[in-house]
């Protein structure tokens, strides 16, 4: 094993920090690998590591690494990036999101027109549960470095005051809690995130807050992107995205999708046995 106490590495916002051997095995194992997996990963990545080199290639050789040991585990360790895939348009991540929120028990509505005092809104999720409403602006990044800033949670903490002032006008809703919320797949900047907690705005994006990001939820609910696939072609995922498709749950529950578009048995079943040792 080399000796890298003393590798510094570049982290995605041009930052310098030390390796850590004991970091990288926690994520791996984080990700559900053993201990010995996870240790046979980092002594390989070791080997390769040199001071100065980006953490996004440590990440994509780990990454490499691991899906030749575990499929399911890689599939859970490049979680960031599946979610990443969801995009361009944003949609699929409106939809996943709502799915999010079905698991905490509320009724979903994604793409709603709700008529504010001043003006009509389109609100990316509608939540609702007894007692309760919860209003989320969805916000997708195509690059995982981006932050949203403080414009964000200001802009749509202005919308759903208008909102809620519609409400109050109309005398609806007086008996029901009503919160707003941005989900975000990158990272909130320290004044949006002040700013929200000010305002009484809930906020999640990748890793915020600690006990209720997206990873947290993912991890916790076995909600997996069907984009976390290794067994699937970037070309068979965007078909089943454009069908509405968006978990892995879903897709075990809907095989006749991939057999509509012509995927051969033997593919389906590598598909479907994946997503299931996945989501467990």
């Amino acid at each position: 094993m080399n000796d890298t106490n003393h590798i510094l590495i570049v982290k995605s916002d041009g930052s310098r920090v030390p390796f850590s051997r004991g970091k990288l095995i926690k994520a791996l194992q984080n990700s559900g690998a053993d201990h010995d997996q996870a240790s046979q990963v980092v002594s390989q990545v070791e080997q390769r590591i040199y001071d100065g080199i980006p953490s996004k290639k440590i990440y994509q050789f780990a990454y490499s690494l691991l899906k030749k040991k575990s499929y399911h585990v890689a599939g859970r360790y490049r979680l960031k990036k599946a979610i990443l895939e969801l995009g361009p348009s944003g949609y699929p991540f409106e939809i996943f999101v709502g799915r999010l929120f079905e698991s905490f028990g509320y009724h979903v509505k994604v793409g709603k027109q709700i008529k504010g005092k001043c003006v009509k809104h389109e609100v990316d999720v509608v939540a609702t549960k007894p007692g309760e409403q919860v209003i989320v602006e969805c916000k997708f990044h195509g690059d995982y470095r981006s932050k949203t800033n403080v414009k964000v949670p200001l802009y749509i903490n202005s919308r759903f005051e208008d909102i809620k002032a519609k409400w109050a006008e109309d005398n609806q809703y007086k008996d029901l809690n009503v919160k707003g919320f941005v989900v975000t797949n990158s990272r909130f900047t320290l004044d949006a995130i002040q700013y929200a907690e000010c305002a009484g705005l809930g906020l999640i994006s990748w890793d915020y807050p600690k006990e209720g990001s997206l990873k947290y939820y993912i991890d916790r609910s076995g909600l997996y992107p069907v984009t976390s696939l290794h067994s699937l072609t970037r070309a068979q995922k965007k078909l089943i995205l454009e069908e509405g498709i968006v978990l892995c749950c879903e897709l075990i529950r809907h095989a006749d999708i991939m057999r509509k578009h012509s995927f051969s048995e033997q593919v389906i079943a590598k598909v479907l046995k994946e997503a299931e040792i996945l989501v467990k």
